[in-house]
């Protein structure tokens, strides 16, 4: 199967208009493998038969599935581990003092993947919260990858996925099972999972009230316009003074004026304005 680089830019526009992701040319053979596997799956023998399938088709399930197999990524818990520090031993604290009363929080692990993120979070905050039974804890995990979404609703990682797993709360939060490592459910327990298209407005709008959003290493994917639109979103979903943080190759700063930056503990971080 030949895909040109006019067949290539047609597919890009496609994926871009309805996910927000964007491929370079540099990423034409990323892309191109995954037509042809799907193209081969449905027993097709041009990818132009593909596109046209994907573009009219009124059932979206062969575009989710396509959408599966371009954004399976990497990942793994307690990922980008100074800025998560930042947030146990810094901001968390700052927050707690201003909410001990409601003693509530909600954080949205955007573009969660395999699960490794959320469930970092949930760890942090069983370490970090006095009593953290009395809180009312809700982590949202939301991926476009139905695919990935499954597998974190399982939860069940190898052994690369845990490598930067302290190793007591290895042994505290995770079940280990021959080779495989379960996690257990007082971590499970807060965290409820979701698929969602970020440049799905509706869907998007209908996320609101969190303290926390991370969105790490998802950004990246997307163009300048992409990018601010995502971002204008999370601006509404987060509660006055609630914080965003993005991956360590994304600025805030860069992509936004709408939130509030402030040095708390060693590192800048974003919120919107009270």
């Amino acid at each position: 199967m030949i895909l040109t680089d006019e067949l290539f830019e047609k597919f890009t526009k496609l994926i871009y208009k309805k996910t927000g992701i964007f491929y370079e040319l540099n990423k034409k053979y990323y892309v191109a493998k995954r037509l042809e596997k799907r193209a081969e799956i449905l027993n097709l023998d041009d990818l132009n038969d593909y596109y046209t399938m994907l573009k009219f088709s009124e059932d979206s399930s062969e575009f989710d599935q396509l959408i599966n197999d371009l954004t399976v990524n990497e990942t793994y818990f307690f990922r980008d581990f100074p800025q998560l520090r930042n947030f146990a031993e810094d901001v968390l604290p700052v927050f707690v003092r201003e909410n001990r009363n409601r003693k509530k929080i909600k954080i949205w692990s955007a573009a969660c993947s395999t699960g490794e993120e959320p469930y970092t979070l949930s760890i942090i905050l069983l370490e970090m919260l006095d009593k953290p039974e009395e809180w009312e804890i809700e982590i949202l995990a939301t991926d476009i990858n139905t695919d990935v979404l499954e597998s974190a609703k399982i939860g069940v990682y190898e052994n690369r996925s845990v490598r930067d797993v302290p190793p007591e709360y290895l042994e505290k939060y995770f079940t280990k099972r021959n080779d495989k490592y379960i996690i257990n459910f007082n971590v499970r327990k807060p965290v409820s999972f979701k698929r969602l298209n970020l440049m799905d407005e509706n869907e998007m709008n209908n996320i609101n009230g969190c303290d926390f959003i991370f969105c790490r290493n998802c950004l990246i994917y997307f163009d300048d316009e992409s990018r601010k639109s995502v971002l204008s979103s999370f601006y509404d979903s987060l509660k006055p003074g609630g914080f965003i943080f993005l991956g360590h190759s994304e600025s805030v700063g860069r992509i936004s004026s709408a939130f509030k930056g402030q040095r708390i503990g060693d590192s800048i971080v974003y919120s919107r304005p009270r």
